[in-house]
Formats: structure tokens, sequence, C-alpha cells
């Protein structure tokens, strides 16, 4: 009989099972897709995000064998701006094991209660960016490089242990490479026109840091309102994301639009697929993953369509339908065949607007909610 015990990760030796533990779980499974460790540690160590959030870290011990672990976390800025008492959990990994799962759950919601938190909810990561949601649907996808891959018995656990659906979020998979409606694009030239717009030059967004800044700026602004449990971005995460992300903008496939004060009007951003290139490097760029990168980067037949947004005065003028009508020439002149969207909740009207193409559902996810009670 097992005889499971719940560790506290505090040293060194023990974040390194702590990040290694999925690859052991899902060393079988071949829609799984391995995080670099490097970021993985640093996710957990050193962002910015930690500057205003805590977080602890656990994992239950089978002897000397991990069998799963967890990452409770508070984000004080989430409560403030929603009048909530919650903590969050991620990096929730388990055997197919009540008992496991619910040392895992309980010792993070002990830990909320006691720091004066009602209720917890998750899979969640730190802010609106990270890997978050729990798939209930899409088992037989590779995921996005930035979304969570879980077996289906992650679910009836959670359930089992008194969590609820807070909200889904869902992803479509479409051709990239299929012609917009006429109607459409006829719009989307005479909104062009009539506003004065102008696609502005990804490589200039580079290297202009007051640019980056206003990007960042248009993002917070343009999501503050339309997406579920948003999180504004502080000063610093802006700047660490720009630094990750901004460099890696393939003008093949992003685009934003400049209105005729120059100012960002709207955009879309999307990256090469490099989800079997993460598969491949198992975890780490070296000493040969970096070559799979290199590969996965230069030829690609699938995306993933990571932000797509507009600037609030923008909103409801129908600007949508141009950078999309620009974005859909550039991923055929690319010769993208396939498109993964990013996930969106499924009550938003944003993403009804994949209903104007041939698309199917490629993945759903849920986070999962549960009262605690507060000591």
């Amino acid at each position: 009989m097992a005889d499971y015990k719940v560790v506290e990760v505090l040293s060194g030796k023990d974040l390194k099972k702590f990040i290694g533990f999925p690859n052991e779980l899902y060393r079988n499974c071949p829609q799984y897709v391995p995080a670099l460790f490097a970021d993985q540690k640093k996710s957990l160590t050193d962002v910015p995000s930690l500057k205003y959030c805590s977080h602890k870290m656990w994992m239950v011990m089978d002897g000397k064998k991990v069998v799963g672990r967890i990452c409770g976390m508070i984000n004080p800025r989430y409560n403030e701006r929603y009048g909530k008492k919650r903590a969050r959990f991620g990096w929730f990994d388990t055997v197919n094991d009540t008992e496991v799962a619910g040392l895992l759950l309980g010792t993070a919601e002990k830990w909320a209660a006691e720091n004066g938190m009602t209720e917890i909810h998750g899979p969640l990561y730190y802010n609106t960016l990270g890997k978050q949601g729990m798939l209930v649907e899409g088992y037989d996808n590779i995921p996005p490089f930035n979304c969570l891959y879980n077996f289906p018995y992650y679910n009836d656990l959670v359930t089992s242990l008194g969590y609820e659906k807070e909200c889904d979020w869902v992803q479509y998979r479409l051709r990239a490479d299929q012609a917009l409606p006429e109607k459409m694009v006829a719009i989307a030239d005479r909104l062009m026109s009539r506003y004065k717009l102008t696609e502005g030059d990804i490589d200039v967004l580079k290297h202009d840091k007051a640019l980056v800044r206003e990007f960042f700026r248009i993002y917070n602004e343009s999501f503050a309102q339309s997406v579920y449990n948003f999180i504004p971005f502080t000063d610093e995460e802006i700047e660490e994301e720009a630094r990750q992300t901004i460099g890696l903008l393939d003008k093949r496939l992003c685009s934003f639009l400049m209105d005729e004060n120059g100012d960002i009007a709207a955009f879309g951003i999307s990256f090469p697929s490099i989800s079997k290139a993460l598969q491949k490097a198992k975890g780490s760029m070296f000493p040969f993953g970096w070559i799979h990168f290199l590969k996965a980067l230069r030829k690609f037949d699938t995306i993933d369509l990571m932000i797509n947004g507009a600037a609030p005065k923008w909103q409801n003028t129908g600007v949508s339908s141009v950078y999309h009508n620009i974005m859909a020439k550039k991923y055929r002149a690319a010769g993208v065949k396939w498109a993964i969207t990013n996930p969106q909740i499924d009550t938003n009207s944003a993403s009804f607007v994949w209903e104007k193409y041939e698309h199917e559902l490629y993945m759903r996810r849920r986070c999962y909610v549960k009262s605690i009670i507060s000591k």
C-alpha cells in the first residue's frame, strides 16, 4: 500500500523534480508537449509577476518517487480588480489517484485559507498570458506550445473533490489558406480607405521601444473589458514580455494597423507551431534541441494564432475585417495550411468571428473553482 507524503519544494533539487515530473508522467503520450526546463525554472522563481504574487509549490512523494505536483498562487491585483478573495492553483499534475489529487489540492486549499482566501480556482498562471485551463475535449490533438495538456482523468479527480466549472475556453482549427468571403474583403478595402489605415512595419516595431510600449498599452486596454479574468500587465511584465516575444515576430505572420494619427489601431500576432519541435527537444535547447526549433521556424504549415485585437476606440468599427484580410493574404503567401486559435471564453462574442470560416473544435479547456473556509 502506498505511503504518500506531501513535500514543500524548497531546494534546487526538489525544484528539478517538480519541473521534471510531467515528462515522466506523459512519457508515452504522443500528444504531450514538454516545456523547456529553463523556461519553467524562470517562471517559478524569477518573473516580474512574483514581485506582487505569492506562491508555494508542493509535491506528493511515494517513497522517493514523485506522484503529483501543484503550485498555489495568490494574485492581489486580481483580487483587488474583481473584489475577490481567491487563490489559484497551477502546475497541477498527478497520477490517477484520488488520494494524491486530494493531498495536492487540499494542501493548496489549506495554504489559501490560512492567507485569508475564501475560494480557489484553476488551473491558472499568475497572470492572463500563462498556460491555463484543464483540457476537457480534444485529447487526441497536440496543443499549441503555450497551452496545457492533461489526461482525461484529471477532470474526474477535481470534480470528485468538490470543484465546479467556472468557465470554458475553446480553440478552433481552421484552414489558414482559405479565401475570405468576397463581402468581407470588399468591406475591409472600404474601411482601410475610409479610415486612412496603413499597415505598420514589424521590423520597425522590433527596434522602437516607444512603439512596443504603445503596443502593450493597447493590449492592456483592448482586453481589459472583453477578456474574462483579465489582469493588465505591469510595466515590468511588459518589458519582460517584450524581451521574450517581440524579437521573434515574423512579418510573414504578424500585422498591426496604424491610424492617420500614427497610433496603433489593431493587431494580429501569430507564430509558427513549435509543438513538435518541443517534443523532439524533450525540454532542452541543448545540445541539439535548438536545431529542431530552427527547422520549425523556417518550414511550417501550421501556425498558432496568438492574439488579435483592436484599440478601444476602434472596437465595433469593423476594423477587425481589415487585419483579418491582411493576415489571410500573408498566410497564403507563406504557404500556411492550418491555424489553431488561441483559447477564448466560449461566451465571448470575439470567438464567434471564426464562424465565418470553415472551422472545427480543436480543444476545450475548463477553469474550476471551489469555495474554501478561511481561518
